[in-house]
């Protein structure tokens, strides 16, 4: 099939002199270094149990066409649940793919720069414990849609080291604690007794290093 479709031109949108570090988490999906932190909707976790229901009924028809000796594609009852899982899936793919929709221009419209960490996702997804959760929240897909609606309307995005140590530094006075387990999410500051919120810490600390970056590239 040929589609052909005219593509409005993109004026740039109205600076808004706010910027914003966004650090992109699985028990929140984003959290922002103005405290505002994103739901995780969760959107394959919620039809899991479904999808596993239907996925089931899908392996027993393969199982007795096989049995019966019949090609699958000739099996009504067989094709009716393959469409029926097909559908599911589907309704979860639209489901996140307007949410990161939603997400990705809203923070485009109300912020200029955009301070994020550039992420390895591919090597997280080694991660045995983690790979379900992050396929889940689309951290790439996010960071794509971010990227392409910057270009269409004069926005910036400033990515970040991912080696940067931003939940160990604290945001008001840069003191460096080390590495925590991920089951600290709040602590306080050794040297100057901040009480810190660990996510909203590293997305304040994303914010200030992106803007120095975003500085140093301005004539």
């Amino acid at each position: 099939m040929s589609l052909l479709c005219e593509v409005p031109d993109f004026k740039p949108l109205p600076k808004t002199n706010q910027s914003v570090g966004i650090d992109l988490g699985i028990t929140d999906f984003a959290i922002l270094s103005d405290g505002r932190k994103v739901d995780n909707q969760r959107f394959t976790t919620k039809m899991e149990q479904k999808l596993k229901r239907e996925q089931r009924k899908l392996s027993r028809r393969y199982e007795q066409a096989k049995k019966d000796n019949r090609d699958v594609r000739e099996c009504k009852n067989y094709q009716k649940q393959r469409m029926k899982v097909a559908r599911l899936h589907e309704r979860v793919a639209f489901q996140r793919e307007d949410f990161l929709n939603k997400r990705s221009t809203e923070l485009i419209r109300h912020y200029d720069p955009i301070c994020i960490e550039n992420l390895n996702a591919k090597g997280m997804l080694k991660n045995h414990k983690l790979a379900k959760a992050i396929r889940d929240v689309s951290w790439s897909m996010f960071i794509e849609k971010l990227m392409y609606k910057a270009k269409w309307y004069g926005r910036n995005i400033v990515k970040i080291d991912r080696f940067y140590p931003s939940s160990q530094l604290c945001y008001v006075c840069g003191h460096r604690d080390g590495k925590k387990s991920l089951e600290i999410r709040e602590w306080t500051c050794p040297a100057c007794h901040t009480p810190l919120d660990r996510d909203v810490n590293a997305s304040r600390n994303i914010l200030a290093e992106g803007l120095r970056l975003f500085e140093t590239t301005q004539p």
